[in-house]
């Protein structure tokens, strides 16, 4: 029984890495569009903010009331921003150089990156509609 549970384990194990290796060779032939938030993590967050044009970034704690109003918003911009803006989530509990080195004091705080360049913050949670009209004035 263990050895037949081995080989399925091993053939879902084969078909996943099948599946990894085809998005990787899709990835490097064309531009990738994310219609959701990445995470962003220190040893990701510089590559991240230079390998696109239009970055926004969600400083957050899991802890964080305000935080967990603006998430959904978050994620509804990403869809609806997809292929014009790349949005992040940085958890500063578990990424504390990052947000030291943008002096991120309170949560949620929005960093906008055009081009690598920090242009932009928003410290607070904030409307929508708000949020939208930074983004546009970035693009």
């Amino acid at each position: 029984m263990e050895n037949k549970e081995n080989n399925e384990l091993n053939r879902i194990k084969l078909k996943k890495m099948r599946e990894m290796m085809r998005k990787v060779a899709v990835q490097g032939k064309k531009k990738v569009i994310f219609d959701k938030p990445v995470e962003v993590t220190d040893k990701t967050f510089d590559e991240t903010i230079r390998n696109n044009q239009l970055v926004v970034v969600d400083s957050w704690a899991p802890w964080c009331g305000p935080c967990q109003m603006v998430a959904p918003i978050i994620e509804e911009l990403a869809r609806q921003y997809a292929g014009k803006v790349l949005f992040g989530k940085l958890n500063v509990d578990e990424n504390p150089l990052i947000a030291m080195q943008y002096g991120i004091m309170g949560i949620p705080t929005l960093l906008f990156f055009k081009n690598g360049e920090l242009v932009d913050r928003i410290v607070g949670a904030i409307p929508k509609q708000m949020l939208e009209q930074k983004i546009k004035r970035c693009l």
